[in-house]
């Protein structure tokens, strides 16, 4: 049995509160053994049956890169376009990826076949071995934290071409384009959509169920940007 001491508890809450999704890197490589070790805590995450469904493509080549970029910037200049003004605006403002910019992409996969037909406990849940993937990119991002290391979640892909960029095999799926490196600008006090006013973090408290679902509890309504912009307009 593995205790902690007060300070290594709350080491573990400190890291959880201060994780970011980081945008802007400096141009300062990441040490193997730093990134050996981000691995290793990405690879020790639970998963359903320890069926351990992940792989971690960690691409460091330029063109490669370059290549994943030009897909997120169709991505996103699509994306805009699903927002009406002031908020596609403010959309475009927003910095949603640093694929070029970091040192280290990893893409962390799926497989759904590994242990199957029958891994254990995935029976009437199907998607349990998606849930695993995630949390070995929690995993992943918290030690990253630890290190020092920001990590910047690219989810405005198509991806089967990433699929395809990166030779993954059909049946293994792309779940996280994660983007890896010292933050140029550090780390935030706060989430950077916060600052931003893009969204604000809802109240926990009304996000918590007694017993049974409530349905008068309903989280706190966001900020709104648009219509900050609108008065301030």
């Amino acid at each position: 049995m593995v205790d902690f001491t007060a300070a290594e508890r709350d080491a573990v809450y400190k890291t959880i509160y201060a994780r970011r999704d980081i945008r802007q890197f400096r141009d300062e490589p990441i040490p193997d053994d730093v990134l050996e070790r981000v691995i290793a805590a990405a690879h020790h995450a639970p998963s359903v049956g320890f069926s351990q469904p992940w792989d971690f493509v960690v691409v460091r080549d330029e063109g490669t890169k370059a290549d994943i970029a030009s897909i997120a910037e169709r991505a996103i200049a699509a994306a805009r376009e699903g927002y009406e003004e002031p908020k596609r605006a403010a959309f475009a403002d927003l910095k949603l990826e640093g694929i070029r910019e970091s040192p280290v992409n990893v893409c962390v996969t799926c497989d759904p076949t590994r242990d199957a037909p029958h891994v254990l406990g995935r029976s009437s849940m199907k998607r349990t071995d998606v849930y695993s993937t995630c949390l070995a990119v929690q995993n992943l991002w918290l030690a990253a934290r630890a290190e020092g290391v920001g990590v910047g979640w690219v989810s405005v892909l198509y991806p089967y071409e990433v699929q395809e960029i990166l030779g993954i095999p059909p049946h293994v799926k792309p779940v996280a384009y994660l983007c890896l490196g010292y933050p140029a600008d550090g780390f935030p006090d706060e989430p950077v959509l916060q600052q931003e006013g893009w969204r604000d973090r809802l109240d926990a408290d009304a996000l918590v169920h007694e017993e049974r679902w409530n349905p008068d509890r309903t989280p706190v309504a966001d900020r709104d940007p648009t219509a900050e912009s609108a008065e301030s307009s």
